[in-house]
């Protein structure tokens, strides 16, 4: 299928995967400085477990990966949210969604619910909420993201030169990469899955960083889940995040009517990649439960 072009000219590179023609829908949001491949071990995985026909799409935000390049005035939640309704509304637009964020892709769909309620209220059949604060990051990692990506780019720059280290992003130190599973991963990761989250925050740089670490701090203050209503979300936190901590994502479901806390002993904050057996069984619960909803 070909990629997805926004109302402004942005274009999103979209992935879908099982039947297009489905009744539920299985959206995948990713987060900050990754891309849609962080869940290359969960996407393939959905539409094959299920007895029910199911269509997974996933999507590169505006500013990373394969989509277009954001500028200061639309790198924010804002507009991610806006993005997300406009996907759901000409890239989805039939079907009941399960929509699963992580990191910065759960604040997009926060932003859905206070900006587009209406929308969300008639698409939304359940969420899933991957190391996704509520507020309040973790004290100590509150500068995690950026120290460790501002590492990589000096670390970029020594090895290849000023000039080169952003034409050439084929060489990683094992510091960094050292740095980033630290900063990123659990008790024991895949190191081709370390790897693979080094490669997608070296492409994201310098720009994509830069630009939304602002609007995630910002946005992050005023999250809220006030307008799901009855819906099921389901938040998961690794016990080793050290970016978004375990009580605030039980805090973030604690006042839902149907809302569950989960934590993954040994896991860190890339979930969709450490602990993608875990999440898929949550995911199909609710498209299970979107099914009898709807039948």
């Amino acid at each position: 299928m070909p990629d997805f072009t926004l109302a402004d000219g942005t274009p999103l590179h979209v992935v879908r995967r099982g039947d297009p023609e489905a009744a539920v829908t299985v959206l995948l949001l990713h987060g900050y400085a990754l891309d849609q491949r962080s869940w290359d071990r969960v996407g393939p995985t959905l539409a094959a477990a299920v007895d029910e026909p199911l269509a997974v799409v996933s999507y590169d935000h505006r500013g990373h990966g394969g989509s277009g390049r954001a500028h200061r005035g639309t790198a924010t939640m804002a507009r991610l949210g806006d993005d997300l309704a406009e996907v759901l509304e000409r890239a989805v637009p039939e079907g009941r969604v399960v929509l699963v964020g992580h990191d910065m892709g759960g604040l997009a769909i926060m932003s859905l619910t206070q900006r587009h309620p209406e929308l969300f209220a008639r698409r939304a059949a359940g969420l899933v909420l991957l190391a996704t604060s509520s507020g309040r990051l973790a004290t100590e990692a509150s500068a995690a993201w950026p120290n460790a990506l501002g590492k990589l780019a000096q670390d970029l720059e020594l090895v290849l030169g000023g000039k080169l280290y952003g034409l050439v992003r084929q060489r990683t130190s094992r510091a960094v990469s050292a740095g980033l599973r630290w900063w990123l991963f659990g008790d024991d990761p895949n190191p081709d899955l370390v790897e693979l989250t080094v490669k997608m925050i070296r492409g994201n740089w310098p720009h994509t960083v830069a630009q939304f670490r602002p609007a995630l701090d910002a946005y992050a203050r005023e999250a809220a889940l006030s307008r799901v209503g009855g819906l099921p979300v389901t938040a998961i936190v690794g016990e080793r995040d050290r970016i978004v901590a375990a009580e605030d994502v039980e805090q973030l479901v604690g006042g839902l009517a149907n809302g569950t806390a989960v934590v993954l002993p040994g896991i860190g904050h890339v979930v969709p990649l450490e602990a993608a057996a875990q999440v898929v069984p949550r995911i199909i619960a609710q498209v299970r439960a979107a099914y009898r909803e709807d039948s």
